[in-house]
């Protein structure tokens, strides 16, 4: 999760994510950086839009009519990128 956590820092903070900011950001908070799940957390991420992934949200109503939205947990979300690191 760690890995994880580093990479939204840094998009959060408007930094690229790339193998060289996440070991920095890892090292600096005394985490052990294992190499292959760096280099395995840039690649899933290259192919995504960060800003576009799905979140628990609460729903809004458009003119009186709810729409019916499949929401995801952050559970869930953790779960499947866990799912990237066996």
């Amino acid at each position: 999760m760690e890995y994880v956590y580093a990479s939204l820092l840094l998009h959060s903070a408007g930094r690229e994510i790339n193998e060289e900011n996440i070991k920095r950001v890892l090292e600096s908070a005394g985490i052990q950086v294992d190499e292959t799940k760096v280099k395995m957390i840039v690649a899933a991420l290259k192919e995504i839009n960060v800003d576009e992934v799905p979140a628990a949200a609460p729903s809004e109503e458009k003119g009186g009519e709810e729409e019916e939205k499949e929401e995801v947990s952050e559970e869930e979300i953790a779960e499947g990128i866990a799912s990237l690191f066996g």
